[in-house]
């Protein structure tokens, strides 16, 4: 693909992004007002300078019908560390290597991040231990819905994969294996770390463990 310019790359990144997230195409003025232009000119231009380079393109004579067109497979995501799916332990923070879980555009959701699975407490949940478990921070003041599995840090005992009840200021935390008990905490002591969005699992590696691998 034709390289583009500063001014061309801002616009473009900005096009992905919204159109990503709102799931339609942008108006002039809401450009304008992104690039920070008084003059839907500017905007004109640059529009038709990515169509010709092949980034975008949209229906003659109809308005907000923009469409990207083309998109650079974007970084994987990092994996920041394990998270314990047992009882609740110290964070594991061993990972030796800035690995990441690469799903090219398989999850569009911003802010996510992944945790590996220690343990076997969310098995009922098809949870399995060396699964990766693709997580979104959370907003700000967002509480999780009841039911909602959650990567967890409970003060001064460590963090865990659960499912997520509230009630006035109790929290319960659930395991959907029943070897394993429910945790009780208040809410002023719980950190929600992550919302669970997917999970990945590797199944050579599984086999492998299990002793199934074909040679």
């Amino acid at each position: 693909m034709e390289s583009l310019t500063k001014a061309q790359q801002e616009l473009y990144d900005w096009l992905v992004d919204y159109i990503r997230n709102s799931q339609h195409a942008p108006s002039i003025r809401q450009m304008m007002k992104a690039m920070n232009l008084k003059s839907p000119a500017p905007i004109q231009s640059r529009l038709e300078r990515l169509r010709k380079k092949g980034y975008i393109s949209w229906d003659e004579g109809k308005a907000r019908t923009i469409r990207i067109t083309y998109a650079p497979d974007r970084p994987g995501i990092q994996i920041m560390g394990a998270i314990a799916a047992g009882g609740l332990v110290e964070p594991y923070t061993d990972i030796q290597d800035q690995e990441q879980l690469d799903l090219h555009r398989v999850l569009e959701q911003p802010n996510c991040f992944a945790l590996r699975v220690i343990g076997d407490s969310m098995l009922g949940d098809m949870i399995m231990e060396g699964d990766y478990v693709l997580l979104r921070r959370p907003a700000a003041d967002e509480v999780p819905k009841d039911g909602a599995i959650v990567a967890v840090r409970v003060d001064g005992e460590g963090t865990t994969l659960k499912r997520y009840y509230q009630s006035g200021e109790d929290v319960t935390l659930k395991p959907s294996n029943l070897a394993y008990d429910p945790i009780y905490a208040k809410a002023d002591a719980v950190e929600v770390q992550g919302i669970l969005v997917g999970v990945w699992r590797n199944y050579g590696m599984l086999l492998r463990r299990s002793g199934l691998a074909i040679a």
